[in-house]
This record gives C-alpha cells, structure tokens and sequence, in this order.
C-alpha cells in the first residue's frame, strides 16, 4: 500500500481561501438585502407618510416662494380650513401637483366679494393676513359663489391676482389631496413649520 503525504498547511491555506471566499460572497449578499430593504422603506415612507415637493411659481407669495422646498405629510391626512395642501388638479396628468390653501370644505358655503376684497365661509368673513393686495376680479375667473359638495374642498392661492386656483377649477375632491405642506426646509434661512 502505497503511503501519502498530506502537506497539512497547504490544506490550511485551501480552507482559508475558501473560507475568504464564502465570507466576502455572504458580506456581498447582507449589503444587498440592506440595500434593497432601505429603497423599500424610504419608499413606503415617501409614497404613504410623507413626501418632499419643490414650489413652482409665484401662486402662494407671500407665504411661500418660487423654489422653495416643503415635506408634505400624508399618512391619515384630512383637510381642514386654512390647511396649505398639495393636490393634484382636475384634468390634469397625475405627475403634476398645485399648492394652495384650503378654503372650506365639504358642506361649506363660499362667497368672494372682489368689492372688499373678502372671502366668507358660511356667511362670516374669514382672517387672512397673508394677502398681499387687492384681489382684481376677472372675467376667467367665473366662480365666486358655491356651496362645497361631498368629499371635496375649496382652494385659493395666497396671491390671488397670480394663481389659478378654485375660482376656475372649481372643488377638488379629496381623493386628489396628497397632503398638508408642514415644514418649509429650504432655503435654510427661512426653515419654518406650519
């Protein structure tokens, strides 16, 4: 019988290579499972607690500015009168989304008087220091009376003579609110809650 010889610290480096292999194969797999587990929350939480929006356009100056950028809670979110809500507009692409302030909502009666430069709520005027001038009426903007229907609400934009808002889109339903604009948090210079 022939005798063989095992070269022990050979087969030492053999199980540490393979050894190597395997730890650096199983440390590839737990970066990915991380990886893919992060994108799934940061998704879950964008599509259904809260999202990030970046105004476009001068509809709601005073109050917020051109470019400036809010977090938009939306997880068990119902509108309320005076809410700054982010919607997305009838007739419009669902990737397209207006900011406006919330007016009244459903069962409400709104009534624009251009003449005193007032909106009422169920006949009482309603406070709003963050108009910045006159409202002008307008012949394209035909709604200056109605009374809220079921599940919808009644916006305006904060600069009324530059917004296209509910005095031609009329209500929006609820359905189409994706949330209440909470924290302005650029620039950092104006970071304010809301």
């Amino acid at each position: 019988m022939e005798e063989k010889n095992f070269n022990i610290e050979e087969n030492e480096e053999i199980v540490e290579e393979t050894s190597s292999k395997k730890s650096l194969k199983n440390e590839i797999i737990e970066w990915v499972q991380a990886i893919v587990i992060a994108v799934v929350l940061a998704l879950l939480i964008r599509n259904f607690v809260f999202t990030v929006v970046r105004v476009d356009g001068q509809s709601m100056e005073p109050t917020y500015q051109h470019n400036d950028r809010l977090i938009v809670w939306r997880l068990g979110y119902e509108p309320e009168n005076g809410d700054i809500v982010v919607f997305n507009p009838p007739g419009k692409d669902e990737s397209v989304f207006w900011i406006k302030r919330v007016i009244a909502t459903e069962g409400q009666h709104v009534e624009i008087d251009y003449n005193t430069n007032s909106v009422y709520v169920d006949g009482e005027k309603i406070d709003e220091p963050y108009l910045g001038e006159q409202m002008l009426e307008k012949p394209y903007l035909p709604i200056k009376e109605l009374d809220v229907p079921e599940d919808c609400v009644f916006v305006l934009g904060d600069n009324r003579n530059n917004s296209t808002d509910g005095r031609v889109i009329g209500p929006v339903n609820e359905e189409h609110v994706i949330g209440k604009a909470v924290l302005r948090f650029w620039p950092f210079t104006k970071i304010k809650t809301y």
